[in-house]
């Protein structure tokens, strides 16, 4: 069975995609080739001619938060029946067909999206094209399947979750954190949901969202655009429009409390803390905020050098880890997260209240130019490096296009962080640091009777 991951580890923050050209971007950091099938399929070619190899991928607009209510899960199900045939290519035709020619293949499910994808050699590009387009509408599914890709799915809930203390605090405080949006809702589902998904739900799901007017397309590798665009109209082209349901999420209502979440279990040696903020998402009117609060995340606590590790591991040595992150690319609102795991002997009312501190610090005296510097520096080392890997590429344009960015975006990130000023990184964290708009998590062990 595939490995699933519930959402792409950030690359390169915040990427985006909204209006096609035919014409690649220049100067960018990629520069793609775009453009459009007449079914409303999305391509993006990225063209890589240092090796014979080639990476497809195929994202659908659609994830854990376009659910129907009670049917929590049925995405990342219908991502593990995928892979169970088509009426062309039955069982485990396509999983056989790729690892037969040396290929590697997988999927993921976020709540934004779905996505599926391919790297083997650029010569077997065609094969793999034909079967991806195929199971983008002729999907068959017995009741057997059912049964055990649900049982699948409930032992992956158990191994990643529910065995894991971890996991499950950061569960319900995703579930405090947001009021109304269905972030709130895990994406693997909740267990006593899973086991009411049935045959109906999958197909009722699959027929509402797997259209080539709600997917982008993404190739990178050694291929040529012109290529490219013949075998899309090939295979993906003769697929009909869907009529597909717009998003329609209810908006997070303002946000006047902060929470405190204590889960305790007998599993749990070591205490942690963990606090998250809610920020602007992409689509937010206040999105200008992304790439300064990516430098705060850095400077606060990406690595050792940052001002969290230094003060609460190295000077104060009150913790064994502390840092903080930003996840700002998605398509309702986002998140700005803290943690920190104390000593042993150490408690977390002592943690909390230096991660307070540091906090109080940067919004009333801001970041150093060396600092932010440093951190701009990481930053677009990372844009350098994932020149190099064509699966990379393709993650970074298909995620970025999927929610609804601009190729534009994607290539002109470098100098949008270039441009960060010392001051708008004080504001950032003006804005978005406010208790009012937090959740604190605290894990903890049983109490002793």
């Amino acid at each position: 069975m595939k490995s699933v991951c519930f959402g792409i580890g950030q690359t390169i923050a915040v990427l985006s995609f909204a209006v096609l050209t035919s014409s690649p971007v220049q100067a960018g950091l990629f520069n793609p080739e775009v453009f459009e099938l007449e079914n409303g399929l999305q391509v993006v070619v990225l063209e890589d001619h240092r090796a014979p190899v080639v990476t497809q991928m195929v994202w659908y607009k659609v994830g854990a938060a376009d659910e129907p209510v009670g049917k929590s899960g049925i995405a990342h199900f219908l991502e593990h029946l995928m892979f169970k045939g088509t009426t062309n290519a039955p069982g485990n035709t396509f999983s056989q067909t790729v690892a037969a020619s040396g290929g590697r293949e997988n999927a993921f499910t976020s709540h934004d999206f779905t996505g599926y994808y391919q790297t083997l050699a650029a010569a077997n590009l065609e094969q793999v094209m034909k079967l991806e387009a195929d199971r983008m509408t002729n999907l068959t599914l017995s009741e057997k399947d059912i049964v055990a890709e649900r049982n699948v799915v409930m032992e992956e809930r158990r191994s990643r979750t529910e065995n894991k203390p971890s996991a499950l605090l950061g569960e319900q405080t995703a579930a405090a954190q947001f009021l109304t949006t269905p972030y709130r809702i895990p994406v693997v589902g909740w267990a006593h949901e899973i086991q009411q998904l049935n045959r109906e739900d999958a197909f009722a799901f699959y027929r509402q969202y797997y259209a080539p007017n709600n997917a982008i397309l993404v190739i990178a590798g050694d291929v040529l655009t012109a290529d490219v665009k013949k075998l899309a109209n090939k295979y993906y082209g003769v697929i009909p429009r869907g009529d597909v349901t717009l998003r329609n999420w209810p908006q997070e209502p303002p946000q006047l409390s902060p929470r405190r979440v204590e889960l305790r279990d007998q599993r749990v040696q070591q205490p942690s803390w963990r606090r998250s903020y809610l920020a602007p998402g992409s689509f937010d009117a206040k999105k200008h905020l992304a790439e300064p609060l990516d430098l705060l995340a850095q400077i606060l606590g990406g690595g050792t050098t940052s001002r969290m590790y230094q003060a609460l591991v190295v000077e104060q040595k009150i913790a064994t880890s502390a840092g903080s992150w930003f996840s700002g690319d998605s398509v309702g609102p986002a998140r700005f997260g803290l943690y920190a795991r104390p000593v042993a002997g150490g408690d977390l009312a002592t943690v909390e209240k230096s991660m307070d501190a540091e906090i109080e610090k940067i919004i009333s005296g801001g970041v150093s130019e060396a600092e932010l510097n440093r951190a701009k520096a990481g930053m677009l080392a990372l844009a350098t490096y994932a020149r190099d890997s064509v699966t990379r590429k393709a993650r970074i344009f298909g995620r970025a296009l999927v929610i609804g960015q601009t190729v534009e975006g994607v290539e002109t990130w470098p100098q949008r962080v270039e441009a960060v000023t010392r001051q708008q990184v004080q504001d950032a964290a003006k804005e978005v640091l406010d208790l009012r708009r937090s959740v604190t998590g605290l894990l903890l062990p049983e109490k002793k009777s």
